[in-house]
């Protein structure tokens, strides 16, 4: 194993790559120079590796330096999250990279010198069989002015550049602009096509919540094909079925559908509702919800054609403006929960994870977009989940055939929550929420028992607001196959 300590200067290309090709090492690290390495660093590499033979290519977690010795703001990273890494450069300063990878790649491009690091980040993850986390501070970084840490504009066009190429790469037409922090990165996908979207809203009598929902999705999407189910759930007061009369009178897209079942079940009428739907794509939205911008449709459709992409979450906040829901953590809470619950709307999050698109585990069904082949392909909801984690559920179906799901902060909505059944406040439905939370827990024992891997074991499960654990926590590197491999071979 060859470490070579790197610096952003003219001619890298040239003095690394003439080195790191005559290297007789297995292994290359590369090491942004003045870094300080945990005693255990290649230790945990090996056994890393030990766990995965076939990893390509390492990163793990970090922290600072202080010049009294105090350590201080770890970064306590995700499994292999690309959506995360296309918006921020979150693996940087600490790359492991098996040589014969390295050579094949060609190392460092001399064209991408500004952006080497990024360049080669992308360039490795796509072609790697294996990319491996090992949650652990492996590396400390000594305290420096803020001056000294600005990017240069021509860094910053540079690693632009590297990400154009690398989303050519992988054949995902996009532009790229400016994110909502200097850093930070915006992938627009481009909309290879113009589905019909099916948006299921389940509903009972509360006419109020569901005009102002209806109305905000008529007005505010940009996005003209789609239509809206409403699955009309036993209500009886007379408003509500004026309300069917005029919204359908209003606009040709909205069709009532009666469903009649006498016991409410979430999964069981989506279920029901898209047998219903025209759409290739489908769309599942409380009543209690409101659209805040005008292309939430395309924002979250752009992540849905994708074909590594089973599902969509949005950005969801309360009528105070405060975050709501940004993501859900499985082993939170009774088996999984939302993070950063209450936070200011316009609060960066973990280290920019409520500003940037990320890959989760788990999105919530009061907004989530799956086109009908994957829905299909994990049999819908299970209708054993009658009003909890049956969304939850359904993600990690969907993440056990293989595709991943995506969060966007770009589509935002203002979610009321819980006005279609209420909070769960009386005992029987403390009871069936208890009963749901046993079910889902021994469904997915192994999952709970491994972790979530977009959250760091390093921090608490007590709460999903991303603080250090108190705890002793398993060590257990994770382990992602690379974009583009094909298996181990």
């Amino acid at each position: 194993m060859s470490i070579y300590f790197t610096q952003a200067q003219q001619s890298i290309a040239n003095r690394v790559n003439s080195s790191v090709t005559a290297s007789k090492a297995e292994f290359i690290i590369f090491l942004e120079q003045g870094l300080f390495l945990a005693p255990f660093t290649l230790f945990s590499i090996v056994q890393a590796l030990n766990e995965c033979p076939n990893t390509d290519f390492f990163y793990s977690d970090e922290d600072h330096l202080a010049k009294n010795g105090k350590r201080f703001d770890p970064f306590f990273k995700p499994a292999f999250n690309i959506d995360y890494l296309r918006s921020y450069q979150y693996i940087k300063r600490f790359l492991v990279i098996r040589k014969s990878l390295g050579d094949q790649l060609g190392w460092i491009r001399l064209e991408f010198e500004k952006a080497w690091e990024y360049d080669l980040t992308l360039r490795a993850v796509e072609r790697a069989r294996w990319v491996t986390h090992i949650p652990q501070v492996l590396y400390h970084i000594p305290s420096v002015p803020s001056s000294q840490q600005q990017v240069s504009e021509n860094e910053k066009l540079a690693e632009k550049a590297a990400l154009q190429e690398h989303l050519s790469r992988c054949g995902l037409p996009a532009r790229i602009e400016n994110g909502p922090l200097p850093g930070l990165f915006q992938v627009r996908y481009q909309l290879t096509r113009s589905p019909l979207i099916s948006i299921v809203i389940p509903n009972h009598e509360h006419a109020d919540d569901l005009e102002r929902c209806v109305d905000s999705i008529l007005s505010m999407s940009s996005y003209p094909h789609f239509e809206i189910l409403i699955i009309e759930n036993n209500s009886r007061g007379e408003e509500i079925f004026k309300l069917y009369a005029q919204l359908q009178n209003k606009d040709k897209r909205v069709r009532v559908i009666g469903y009649t079942q006498n016991i409410f079940n979430y999964s069981q009428i989506n279920n029901f509702a898209v047998e219903k739907a025209a759409g290739d794509v489908f769309l599942f939205l409380n009543n209690d919800t409101r659209i805040l911008n005008t292309d939430w449709l395309e924002r979250m459709l752009e992540y849905e054609l994708r074909t590594d992409v089973g599902a969509v979450g949005a950005k969801l906040f309360f009528s105070t403006g405060l975050i709501q829901h940004a993501g859900i953590i499985i082993g939170v809470g009774l088996g999984a929960g939302h993070h950063f619950v209450g936070a200011p709307g316009d609060f960066a999050g973990y280290h920019y994870n409520l500003l940037v698109p990320q890959n989760l585990s788990a999105v919530t069904a009061a907004c989530l977009m799956m086109r009908r082949d994957v829905f299909n392909e994990v049999n819908g909801f299970d209708e054993r989940y009658q009003l909890s984690y049956g969304d939850v559920d359904l993600c990690l179906k969907v993440r056990s055939h293989g595709y991943q799901i995506a969060w966007s902060p770009y589509a935002q909505l203002v979610h009321y929550e819980s006005r279609t059944r209420g909070y769960e406040v009386t005992q029987l439905q403390e009871a069936r929420l208890n009963s749901e939370a046993n079910l889902f827990m021994q469904s997915w024992a192994d999952f709970l028992a491994s972790g979530d891997p977009f959250y760091n074991p390093n921090l608490t499960l007590a709460s999903g607001n991303f603080t250090l654990r108190k705890a002793v926590c398993p060590r257990h590197a994770r382990h992602f196959r690379g974009l583009l491999s094909k298996g181990d071979q």
